[in-house]
């Protein structure tokens, strides 16, 4: 199939835009590939150090120095739901390397938060963040030039996006992502909804919105809305870096595990001591960013993602851009509805077809690079298929759904939701922004409407509370940026004005923070940049200011204010410093300063990405 005009073009406007920089890029990673990952290069002192804890059989083969020795990076923890099915995953690797002929060890454990917890907490403020020191942390662990390949073990929200910019930082190491899985299904999204917006309008108390909580997180896995952590997975499988088919299969099952077993066993292939070296720096490349971007769009994904992926394009010398997302969403159709989408979970989803199903129909309606390299070889062609287990107990892999199973659930190119992926950039008076429109009713796709100005989302709860806001308004939650605070997520606010809105009042968001990968039904222009706390233009807004947000023409206006009167204004300023201690927030100072704009990733490496 003829790759799709948009794909071919934004494709190669990325290339032209990054080619500078990806020559760098390139050519340092090869260089650090001629060098080494050999244990041979280590004195005989480093050398005991690095296996002085190992058993017997694996001393003896790092001794040797022939073998290949695979470094496992965990994100292990057991309050994580999604992460604590990683603690048996280090012994099952050890002994599936072992069995191969090679070596692995634990190199690095990094940090995993879970922004379930910390929604509308103090702790919010430090998750973004907690990204760039995920990537900081594997880094350390990988510094200690022991390894020929890594696995990465991490699922949600920031930790995989850390992961991919550390492995893309040791570029010239090939580099594995071993997902967890899903929980099972649990109480329907559609209820859960429901029981929040009752509790959000005082109609029952905490501890029935506790008993739903539980009832829709309760067990291990990763939680089973289509937010960031499941945007990852998909992500992860659309890009190469999973084996095909893995993202979805539950934890705590024997294909799930067989899966583990085989990743290992095609870590060790593809090092540089065998045949088939896939080193991930030259594996991700612009086209196989392009095809990350499709799929994120295709399937309604994370907002969180407008930051991550640029972030992440930019560890590998590619600049991604919003111009480049919004530009790819026009064209690409949507063909997932999961919550908050839709009804459906993404178990829904993997019956339906899932990841084999999504990949055939873009693959064939040109909106993929098929011809990209793959952590299971050449090709996109190979993540068509999916896994089962065999007789042996080991994975076979047998050709994907032909039609999906569920089409109000997966639908077909030719039957899409939509004919694009709802992901818009936002431009205008205030700087840019971008928003997701994909379950926003049409109807609201455009609001118009005075600011009302708050500094907090506990500000505006309390006016909710209050019945201040029975009224028309877009909601300004500013001085939520990454210099500000760490742009926090502000995922408790849709409830109330999901509630608002559903009175028959237009309602809309606009902020410099960041909203959930479960960003729903309340149009919300978010990474507002250039922030407030860096003096962008959202700092000029006063109470009753004319608003216009326009997700159909792709701006966001001030109306009715002179040009000359709004040059003129002030810039409105904030004291934060309640922001910046507690709970570890002081520890953060650094990352503050150091925080790039939302557009450019919001990464604090600066030059060094």
């Amino acid at each position: 199939m003829t790759l799709h005009d948009r794909v071919a073009e934004v494709t190669g406007r990325l290339q032209q835009r990054s080619k500078a920089k990806r020559s760098v890029y390139l050519e340092r990673i090869r260089r650090a590939g001629e060098e080494g990952p050999r244990r041979s290069t280590l004195s005989c002192g480093n050398l005991a150090h690095g296996f002085a804890a190992c058993g017997l059989s694996d001393k003896a083969a790092l001794k040797g120095g022939e073998v290949a020795n695979l470094a496992i990076v965990t994100a292990y923890n057991d309050m994580l739901s999604a992460h604590q099915p990683f603690e048996r995953f280090p012994e099952v690797i050890k002994q599936a390397a072992r069995d191969a002929g090679g070596v692995a060890q634990v190199a690095a454990g990094v940090p995993a938060m879970c922004d379930g917890v910390t929604q509308g907490q103090p702790g919010m403020e430090l998750s973004l963040f907690s990204r760039d020191v995920i990537a900081m942390s594997a880094a350390v662990g990988l510094s200690h030039n022991m390894f020929d390949a890594v696995v990465f073990l991490g699922v949600c929200d920031k930790i995989v996006p850390g992961l991919m910019i550390a492995a893309l930082s040791f570029g010239h190491l090939p580099a594995i992502f071993v997902p967890a899985g899903p929980m099972t299904s649990g109480m329907a999204n559609d209820e859960k909804a429901r029981i929040r917006q009752l509790y959000a309008e005082g109609k029952i108390g905490r501890d029935e919105l506790l008993e739903a909580e539980s009832q829709s997180y309760h067990g291990p896995g990763t939680c089973t809305f289509y937010g960031t952590a499941n945007s990852n997975q998909m992500l992860m499988e659309i890009m190469g870096l999973h084996l095909p088919g893995a993202s979805f299969v539950n934890p705590n099952t024997p294909l799930r595990d067989a899966l583990t077993v085989e990743a290992t066993k095609r870590a060790l292939a593809i090092t540089a001591l065998g045949n088939a070296y896939t080193p991930i720096g030259e594996m991700i490349d612009e086209r196989a960013i392009v095809n990350g971007v499709v799929g994120l769009h295709a399937t309604g994904g994370s907002t969180n993602h407008a930051m991550h992926l640029v972030a992440m394009a930019a560890a590998a010398g590619i600049d991604l851009t919003w111009q480049d997302l919004s530009d790819l969403s026009d064209v690409v159709p949507l063909l997932c509805r999961i919550y908050p989408n839709g009804l459906a979970d993404v178990n829904h989803f993997q019956a339906a077809g899932g990841m084999g199903f999504l990949i055939s129909e873009l693959l064939d309606a040109g909106f993929l690079h098929g011809d990209v390299t793959t952590v299971w070889g050449q090709g996109l062609d190979l993540y068509r298929q999916e896994p089962k287990l065999g007789d042996d107990g080991a994975v076979t892999w047998q050709a994907g759904a032909s039609k999906s199973h569920d089409e109000a659930v997966l639908a077909p190119v030719a039957q899409a939701f939509s004919p694009n992926g709802g992901l818009k950039m936002l431009t205008g008076d205030l700087g840019q922004a971008v928003i997701k429109v994909s379950a926003v009713k049409p109807e609201r796709h455009v609001i118009e409407a005075p600011a009302v100005i708050f500094h907090s989302q506990d500000a505006l709860m309390d006016a909710f509370k209050a019945g201040q806001l029975e009224k028309d308004f877009i909601a300004v939650v500013r001085f939520q940026g990454p210099q500000a605070i760490g742009m926090p997520e502000l995922h408790k606010l849709t409830p109330p004005l999901g509630v608002l809105q559903d009175r028959g009042f237009k309602v809309a968001l606009v902020t410099d923070g960041r909203m959930s990968g479960a960003s729903g039904k309340v149009p919300a222009a978010i990474h507002v940049t250039p922030e407030a706390a860096a003096g962008g233009p959202i700092a000029r807004l006063r109470d009753g200011d004319m608003l216009r947000l326009d997700a159909v023409a792709g701006r966001l206006s001030v109306v009715g204010v002179p040009p000359e009167v709004w040059q003129a204004r002030e810039v409105v300023t904030e004291d934060l410093s309640a922001s910046h201690f507690g709970l570890g927030r002081e520890l953060f100072a650094p990352f503050r300063a150091a925080a790039g704009t939302a557009d450019l990733g919001a990464h604090v490496f600066g030059a060094g990405l």
